[in-house]
């Protein structure tokens, strides 16, 4: 019989990278594995049982949490390919196995063709070739299939039937592949919250790094907020068994700094290298073997070989840019795909510094000649300076900023509040609730009567602050403010 009605078993059939590594790499990663997927799961619900295998992983979870926990595998590097699988117990011999088969089959073959896939594994009396005529003999004569088909079936029954329990696979998903957190080391991402550092950082989480995140304020707390808040959705999504760092570092002074001391066609190329520097300096501080960056092969003028190749001499450190020979589109594609493409659109642009006639081929001499009027003073206070948190802890270090006012009781002759969730159903309150999608926000609130008072919504409160700030230093609202219902 199945082992319970109200749980459901998931296999989860490893990366082939991980299987092809040595016996003792192979264990540590499985094993890596294992304790994300224990600590992951663990907060979805406690009830959920993880066992390992040296090729498999399998879940058994609740059917209450079943959507929550197939997301959370889905998510989590490691994995090729997540089975869905109903599990049967005491199957110990081929009349068992058939008739459960049988039953539970029934209505899905009707009238299709059909073939029998089986993996075994353990003593039996049987072969897999045998389960496999058995059950497709059975299924022929007592169901309405059509046909075995071997080549071409419209149906396949996949099996596996490991010692006495079978597994009866229903579903099949691609999982996330790559290998698992913590497995490969620490990197130190350069995020400005755009296209490519959260596709860079993303890349980087999937092949099994612990991705720490640097961001250079330029643009206050608006920018720092909404960079904070691509970061934690990032790390919630694909990292969050691992705790890493997001460090903010004030940047203005370094700014005034390179204009003082800088020509004009090098500025952009001396920003680059001054933060490369910083992030050396906290990466050193941290540990950190290497840096990570979302420049791509000639997309602005920085980003030409030959500047690069300036940005890297100032650091000894290994910096990765798996961007470096993507195009565009593809690298929006993959934003598209991982949920952060909201985001990058809608994340404020602080350029900082912008060449006059920018250097495209850089001159080493040159270089280090601009390089030499530069106080680096103002670099070093910078990076002392600088504020670090864990990314856990973003949500309550927005909040407590509290950088726009917070409302929890409304008024409903003045307020109007704007639910700004990229899905859902609108909030209902006691006021007004209108709907306005993040994204849109911008263009859509230049439409609205001016004289209320306007109130964003979301569930955590953090990219209310984000884009009410915004409404507000482009002055397009004074009153706008953030909603947040008491706790019932």
């Amino acid at each position: 019989m199945q082992s319970s009605s109200n749980t459901q078993k998931f296999i989860l059939k490893l990366f082939p990278e991980i299987m092809i590594k040595g016996a003792s790499a192979k264990r540590q990663m499985v094993g890596q594995l294992y304790v994300n997927l224990q600590k992951i799961l663990e907060k979805i619900d406690s009830n959920i049982g993880v066992k390992k295998f040296s090729d498999k992983i399998e879940i058994l979870s609740p059917v209450s949490v079943l959507v929550e926990v197939k997301q959370a595998l889905l998510d989590t590097s490691g994995i090729e390919y997540i089975l869905e699988a109903l599990q049967f117990d005491n199957m110990d011999t081929l009349d068992k196995i058939k008739e459960t088969v049988g039953d539970l089959v029934r209505d899905e073959i009707e009238g299709k063709s059909i073939v029998v896939r089986v993996k075994r594994t353990g003593t039996h009396d049987f072969t897999s070739p045998e389960i496999a005529r058995t059950v497709g003999g059975y299924l022929l004569a007592h169901t309405e299939a059509r046909c075995v088909d071997l080549r071409n079936a419209e149906h396949t029954v996949n099996m596996e039937l490991i010692h006495h329990q079978l597994n009866v696979i229903t579903s099949k998903y691609k999982g996330l592949s790559g290998f698992p957190i913590g497995t490969q080391g620490d990197i130190l991402s350069l995020m400005s919250g755009g296209f490519d550092s959260t596709v860079a950082s993303y890349l980087t989480m999937k092949r099994g790094l612990k991705t720490h995140f640097v961001f250079f304020n330029l643009g206050g707390a608006a920018h720092e907020i909404g960079v904070k808040q691509v970061a934690l959705y990032l790390w919630s999504k694909f990292g969050s068994s691992h705790r890493v760092k997001f460090i903010s570092v004030p940047f203005d002074d370094v700014i005034t700094e390179i204009f003082r001391s800088t020509g004009a066609s090098y500025m952009g190329v001396t920003l680059k290298r001054l933060m490369i520097q910083a992030s050396e300096k906290i990466a050193d501080e941290m540990e950190i073997d290497a840096l990570l960056t979302g420049e791509s092969v000639a997309q602005v003028s920085s980003q030409t070989l030959r500047n690069l190749a300036l940005i890297d001499k100032v650091s000894t450190k290994l910096i990765l840019r798996p961007l470096s020979t993507m195009n565009k589109p593809d690298i929006m594609a993959i934003a598209d795909s991982i949920g952060t493409r909201h985001f990058a659109e809608n994340m404020p642009e602080y350029c900082g510094v912008i060449s006059q006639n920018p250097i495209t081929h850089g001159s080493f001499k040159r270089m280090e000649k601009e390089a030499g009027y530069f106080n680096y003073e103002v670099l070093d206070k910078a990076v002392i300076n600088a504020q670090h948190i864990y990314v856990d802890e973003i949500v309550d270090d927005v909040n407590n900023l509290a950088a726009v006012e917070v409302v929890s009781k409304l008024d409903p002759h003045k307020n109007v509040v704007i639910d700004i969730r990229a899905e859902g159903e609108c909030i209902q309150t006691s006021c007004k609730s209108i709907r306005i999608p993040f994204h849109k926000l911008k263009t859509e609130f230049e439409k609205l009567p001016q004289d209320k008072d306007y109130l964003l919504y979301c569930e955590k409160g953090i990219m209310s602050q984000l884009h009410a700030q915004y409404l507000r230093d482009e002055k397009k609202s004074d009153s706008v403010k953030v909603y947040r219902p008491k706790p019932t």
